[in-house]
């Protein structure tokens, strides 16, 4: 596998966007947003993760974050992408979801010219990520991910999104501690 937008070392943070296959709306329930953040939880928890900025879009996460402790960010973010998939699907079989066949289906036929024995895709292959490099890149990074979800006029102002670490640099309540990086 390419290495090319992968996070395969320990020291630097990345700016990373995973993605459900066919940019599927996966995350317009709010039941599968908390599914996203409880895992991010676990990852800082226990795997090392820092989070430095976040936002949870339909189809799609980003994240500005690092691996500590020894751990490298490819590992958790495999890791993560590994257990979400078993969870988005449990919570879109056992709770209210109006299209469960569809998604399922979709699912179902995006692993089918996989190698490997798989019965459900959720997430697309690999992830984007683009190491740190500049403060200037930082700032350009947490921009874009506060404002993603006011370009898709979802919200007016970027800390009226709950499921973002906007809400955290504006000092308002929040559902995922993060790292406050000084940005002025």
């Amino acid at each position: 596998m390419s290495t090319k937008y992968k996070a395969t070392t320990t020291d630097e943070a990345y700016f990373i966007t995973i993605t459900t296959v066919g940019w599927i709306d996966v995350f317009t329930r709010l039941n599968q947003k908390y599914v996203i953040t409880n895992a991010l939880k676990h990852c800082q928890e226990k795997k090392g993760l820092e989070i430095y900025g976040y936002c949870i879009m339909s189809s799609h996460l980003h994240l500005l974050c690092k691996g500590t402790d020894g751990f490298i960010l490819s590992d958790i973010m495999r890791d993560f992408k590994k257990f979400t998939s078993k969870q988005i699907l449990k919570t879109i079989q056992e709770e209210p979801e109006s299209r469960r066949e569809w998604m399922l289906e979709y699912f179902q036929k995006s692993c089918e010219h996989l190698k490997k024995d798989q019965k459900y895709k959720v997430w697309q292959g690999g992830y984007h990520a683009e190491i740190v490099e500049s403060n200037w890149f930082i700032k350009q990074k947490i921009n874009y991910i506060h404002n993603n979800p006011v370009k898709e006029k979802i919200v007016t102002l970027p800390e009226d999104y709950y499921f973002s670490s906007a809400r955290n640099y504006a000092g308002l309540d929040y559902e995922l501690e993060v790292i406050l990086l000084d940005l002025f």
